[in-house]
């Protein structure tokens, strides 16, 4: 199964959910860290749509300026672009398989698209 994560090495669930699919045989996997590498305001759209959340449910509050933006209200492209072009904004750790899109926080999210 091919699985990529966006990853930020700095960020504890984003290491334990990458120790889980390191950690699980047959995971083709592919790792981004999305803050040197930044996902599209396309891609993150595709990515929200698959997991069933919106962008807004994706916003990184803790530690970023998204509430002084008022990103938490704005509109899907706004909040797409502010994370494509500003990356700290987005939740993390983004896990894609065969079999999903989630959101893994806590990182036991991550079993269910495995």
């Amino acid at each position: 199964m091919k699985a990529t994560i966006w990853h930020n090495p700095a960020c504890g669930t984003s290491r334990k959910t990458l120790a889980i699919l390191s950690e699980t045989p047959g995971v083709d996997l592919t790792v981004v860290e999305y803050l040197k590498t930044p996902p599209t305001p396309a891609k993150l759209a595709q990515l929200y749509a698959d997991a069933g959340m919106t962008p807004q449910a994706g916003l990184r509050l803790r530690g970023t300026d998204a509430e002084e933006r008022g990103l938490p209200g704005a509109d899907d492209a706004t909040v797409l672009a502010a994370m494509a072009a500003d990356p700290i904004l987005i939740e993390r750790p983004l896990v894609e398989t065969d079999k999903g899109v989630a959101l893994c926080r806590p990182q036991e999210k991550v079993l269910e698209i495995l």
